[in-house]
């Protein structure tokens, strides 16, 4: 039994990439730095593997009720993508705009909506301080 069979519904998860690391066996030398970065920048071509952290968790039919509360906008098409696609990606190119319509509308959410959109803003504060983290979002179930 996988931790999801516990719903009988579908649920929405926000995971944040906290870490990468290099699957090697030897140190970067501090001259090598920039090339390191660049390898994390271009993925699991270069044996680097992504940490992903669950930070929040919602039934589905929640999260489409919240975004219902949330006026049209890109910002809104991106989170509405996770019903399209069953899975989005929220980078820094996106915080500011996710951030901007989350606060303007806190007033129209419910308490337990308010907690949800108090993590994510968190987490984008944590994003524009450390570009190279990002957020996946799944539907599960």
């Amino acid at each position: 039994m996988d931790r999801y069979s516990q719903y009988s519904q579908p649920i929405v998860e926000f995971y944040v990439l906290n870490q990468k690391f290099v699957d090697s066996d030897e140190d970067v030398p501090e001259q090598s730095k920039q090339v390191m970065y660049y390898s994390l920048a271009i993925g699991h071509h270069v044996g680097v593997i992504d940490c992903f952290k669950p930070i929040l968790q919602c039934p589905y039919a929640d999260y489409k009720q919240w975004l219902d509360k949330l006026p049209e906008s890109e910002a809104k098409r991106k989170l509405v993508g996770l019903i399209k696609f069953g899975e989005i990606m929220i980078d820094i190119t996106h915080i500011n705009s996710l951030a901007i319509m989350f606060s303007k509308n806190r007033p129209h959410f419910n308490p337990q909506e308010c907690k949800w959109t108090d993590t994510l803003m968190a987490t984008f504060a944590a994003i524009q301080k450390e570009p190279v983290m990002y957020l996946m979002v799944k539907r599960r179930g």
